[in-house]
């Protein structure tokens, strides 16, 4: 069941959007009639609560928008799609991302691991998350990534990668052997990063596609 469900929203990617190796971008419009940068319609009191924190933050612009609207609704339905339990960010800057993905694990029944390096903008996720009311669901590490990462251990079902664009490389190499078999691996701001493009998309073991319609989405699926 959890491989239909990752293919499923695969597929609901790759229908939507136009994609090629080098960023051709696409659009669609989300159901009921809003665009992809509006955010969906709560069907829960649930998702109410984080939908609203993720509104004031757009509204108010108070705060640093690590994700747009439409590359936050593709977390959503990708971490829902493949039914996640454990998901890992790199990159929680003040936690908008960490909250799309919440939307999602409410659902699965998950829990998101975050790190970030900046004191301050840890601090504003950890407010965002109290807020928001998915802070039991959140662990939120403090410091270099690159060598906190190392306490990981348990298998991996979603890696969202979106901090410092030299280090993608080192912090795929380090967290594959825990993405899970047919699990995913989300990178932001591609464009940005073609060292690590030129690895996801030359790796036998990964299949890649990229997402351009809001800053650029990396969307690999580790094979089976």
């Amino acid at each position: 069941m959890k491989q239909i469900l990752v293919v499923a929203g695969l597929l609901l990617a790759t229908s939507i959007v136009a994609f090629n190796q080098r960023g051709t971008r696409g659009g669609f419009r989300g159901g009921g009639g809003y665009s992809t940068g509006s955010l969906p319609i709560a069907n829960s009191e649930v998702e109410k609560k984080v939908l609203a924190v993720l509104d004031e933050a757009q509204r108010t612009g108070a705060t640093f928008q690590n994700v747009p609207v439409t590359d936050g609704r593709m977390l959503r339905l990708l971490t829902e799609a493949a039914g996640a339990k454990n998901v890992v960010e790199i990159g929680t800057s003040t936690g908008l991302s960490g909250l799309w993905l919440c939307l999602a694990l409410q659902k699965t029944g998950g829990k998101l691991t975050t790190f970030e390096y900046d004191a301050g903008r840890a601090s504003t996720a950890r407010g965002h998350f109290k807020k928001a009311g998915v802070d039991q669901i959140v662990t939120l590490v403090e410091g270099d990534a690159h060598q906190t990462i190392a306490r990981l251990k348990e298998p991996i079902d979603v890696l969202f990668i979106d901090a410092d664009k030299e280090g993608y490389v080192d912090y795929l190499n380090k967290l594959l052997p825990l993405v899970r078999p047919g699990g995913l691996i989300l990178a932001h701001n591609v464009d940005m990063v073609g060292d690590y493009d030129r690895l996801v998309t030359s790796n036998p073991a990964l299949e890649t596609l990229f997402y351009m319609e809001g800053e650029g989405l990396g969307i690999t699926l580790k094979k089976r």
